[in-house]
C-alpha cells in the first residue's frame, strides 16, 4: 500500500528551517539546519517509507534558494514559492496572532492544504547569476544615491573635517569602480548566453532602454517561470490594478497590488520614464492619457505596465519592438 502524500510547510531562515508536515491527519514538527546537510536530511524525513510531499515555503530571498534546489530535485517532492503577502493575507484570515518561526511553517502547511499548489520551476543558472548581479547593481546604486545626499549636506557647513569629505569621495569612487565591474560582468554573462542575448538585443530596440536596465529587467524576467500569460507577468511584477468597490458609497481611486516583485516595478520605472519623453509612440499614448486629466505618476505606471506588455510580446515572438503594436497614433490609425 502506497504512503500518504505529506503535505508541509517550511519556514525558512538563515540558519534554520522550521518544518510542519501532516500525512495522514497526523501533524508533527521539525527543524533542520539551512545547509546543504540539512537539506538532504529534510528529503529523507518527508519522503521517509517511500512516500511522496507537496511543499510550500515563503520566497525569502537568498536563505530560500538553496533549499528550493534541492527539494525540488528530489524525485518524490513537488515544491511551491509562495508569495509572502498572499500567505500574510491568508495568515490574517486564519486569525493567526502568533508569529514565530514554528507558527509560521505551521500557516504554510495549511496553505497547502487549502491553496491550489502551483509547482515552482527552476530559472537557469545563469539566469540565477544574472538577477544576483543586478539585485547587486541596484544594492550599490542606491548606496551611490545615499553617499552623494550625504556628501552633499556635509559640504553644506564649514564645521565638517576636511577628512571626511576626502572619505565620502573615496568611497564614491570605490563604488563607482565597483558599479563598473559588476555591470561588465553581467553584459559579458548575457552575451555568452545565446537566450539572453536575442532578449537583449529585442529590448535595446525599444528607445528608452539602454543596456543598465537591460540588465535589471532581464535580471527579474528571466527567473520568471515558463509558460505565463502577459498578465501573469503583470501581477508578477505588483501593476494589476487593485478597484476596491462596496455599495453605493465606497468608491476610491483604482490603485496598482503591488503584490509582486519590486526590483522587476524598479527596473520598468527609469525606462518608462525615458521612453515617455523620448519615444515618439511611447510620449503619445503619455499625453493621451495626460489630457484626459490623468495624474503624472498614474501615467508612468500605465506606461510601465503598457511596456511591459510590449517587452511579453517581444520576447516571446523573438521580434523587435513594433510602435504599431505598442499604441496606433490618430496620425498612423
Amino acid at each position: 500500500m502506497a504512503s500518504p502524500e505529506s503535505l508541509v510547510g517550511v519556514d525558512v531562515s538563515a540558519q534554520c528551517l522550521d518544518v510542519s508536515r501532516e500525512r495522514a491527519g497526523e501533524v508533527k514538527a521539525a527543524q533542520f539546519a539551512n545547509c546543504a546537510a540539512g537539506h538532504r536530511q529534510l528529503g529523507r524525513w518527508l519522503t521517509k517509507g517511500g512516500g511522496q510531499a507537496r511543499v510550500v515555503l515563503e520566497a525569502t530571498g537568498t536563505y530560500s534558494v538553496d533549499v528550493v534546489l534541492a527539494l525540488h530535485a528530489h524525485k518524490r517532492v513537488a515544491v511551491m514559492v509562495a508569495n509572502p503577502r498572499a500567505v500574510k493575507q491568508f495568515r490574517d484570515a486564519c486569525l493567526q496572532r502568533a508569529h514565530t518561526d514554528a507558527s509560521s511553517a505551521d500557516i504554510l502547511r495549511r496553505f497547502a492544504q487549502r491553496m491550489e499548489f502551483v509547482p515552482w520551476t527552476p530559472p537557469s543558472a545563469g539566469a540565477l547569476e544574472l538577477r544576483a548581479l543586478a539585485r547587486r547593481l541596484t544594492t550599490l546604486v542606491t548606496l551611490q544615491t545615499e553617499e552623494r545626499q550625504r556628501l552633499h549636506a556635509a559640504r553644506a557647513t564649514r564645521q565638517t573635517p576636511v577628512a571626511v569629505l576626502r572619505d565620502f569621495r573615496t568611497h564614491l569612487r570605490q563604488l563607482a569602480e565597483h558599479v563598473q565591474r559588476l555591470t561588465a560582468q553581467a553584459l559579458a554573462l548575457i552575451a555568452a548566453t545565446p537566450e539572453l542575448q536575442r532578449a537583449r538585443t529585442h529590448l535595446l530596440s525599444v528607445k528608452g532602454i539602454g543596456d543598465t536596465s537591460v540588465i535589471y529587467l532581464l535580471g527579474e524576467l528571466a527567473t520568471l517561470a515558463p509558460g505565463l500569460d502577459v498578465r501573469q507577468w503583470v501581477a508578477s511584477a505588483g501593476l494589476d490594478p487593485r478597484p476596491i468597490r462596496s455599495g453605493t458609497s465606497v468608491h476610491p481611486p483604482v490603485h496598482i497590488s503591488k503584490m509582486g516583485n519590486v526590483y522587476l516595478r524598479r527596473a520598468l520605472y527609469m525606462p518608462a520614464l525615458v521612453a515617455q519623453r523620448w519615444n515618439p509612440v511611447v510620449r503619445a499614448y503619455a499625453q493621451k492619457l495626460l489630457a484626459k486629466g490623468k495624474p503624472k505618476l498614474v501615467v508612468v505606471v500605465a506606461v510601465m505596465r503598457k511596456l511591459l506588455h510590449a517587452i511579453y510580446g517581444m520576447l516571446k515572438t523573438d521580434t523587435d519592438f513594433r510602435p504599431e503594436k505598442f499604441y496606433v497614433t490618430p496620425q498612423t490609425a
